[in-house]
Parts: structure tokens; C-alpha cells; sequence
């Protein structure tokens, strides 16, 4: 599934799409950047609630496919200018950090009974 496949679920604001056809191999949850940076799978959708300039530098350094900034957190025209330089995928949802998972889990398998 790529990113712009995720996204016309209707459940996700784009913040940015930089690559939309990047492709999402599974979800990723943390919040915290020092974790992310040594765990975060390659071409991961990233669920957190980290929404700084830092999280988008540990999202290019382990290669996610994207970042959805989960529970609404609120996003700072400094990160959202990042996104856009650094050509990243940014996207936004109110729901938790683990139903944004599931979601992504459940659309990459097409299993929404899950």
C-alpha cells in the first residue's frame, strides 16, 4: 500500500505528501525519538505524537514511508515548512496512536475484522 493509498481512507489530514507513492510496509509506534531512531523500520508509517523537527530528521534517517501525527497534536509552521523542503510525507489524525496502527495494520492486510 503506498501513502496516498492510506490517505483516501478519509481518516488522515495531509500535512504534506513529499512522496506519495511510497510504499507503507507496517506500522510503527513511539514516542520517543532516541527509540525510533535505532528501531523504526524502513518504509514504516510512523504513529506518534513527536511533532517537531526532530521527529521528521528521524524519520528521513530510518527511511519511513511517513509520519502520522496522532490525537490531533497540534503542528508548528516550522515542521510543516520541513516537511515540505525535505519532501516527507506528514499526515494527521484525532485518533490514538494505536488504533492509527491498527488501522494501518488492517488496511496493509485487508482484513478489517482484525
Amino acid at each position: 500500500m503506498t501513502v496516498k493509498e492510506l490517505t483516501l481512507t478519509d481518516n488522515y489530514e495531509i500535512v504534506h505528501l513529499g512522496n506519495p507513492e511510497a510504499v507503507i510496509s507496517e506500522p510503527y509506534c513511539c514516542d520517543l525519538l532516541s527509540i525510533a531512531m535505532g528501531n523504526a523500520p524502513a518504509a514504516s508509517a510512523w504513529c506518534t505524537v513527536m511533532s517537531n523537527m526532530n521527529t521528521l530528521a528521524v524519520a528521513s534517517l530510518t527511511e519511513c514511508a511517513c509520519v502520522i501525527l496522532c490525537h490531533n497534536v497540534s503542528i508548528d509552521e516550522n515542521m510543516k515548512l520541513k516537511a515540505v523542503s525535505e519532501n516527507m510525507n506528514v499526515l494527521r489524525t484525532a485518533k490514538p496512536i494505536f488504533t492509527t496502527a491498527l488501522e494501518v495494520y488492517k488496511k496493509l492486510h485487508e482484513n478489517p475484522d482484525l
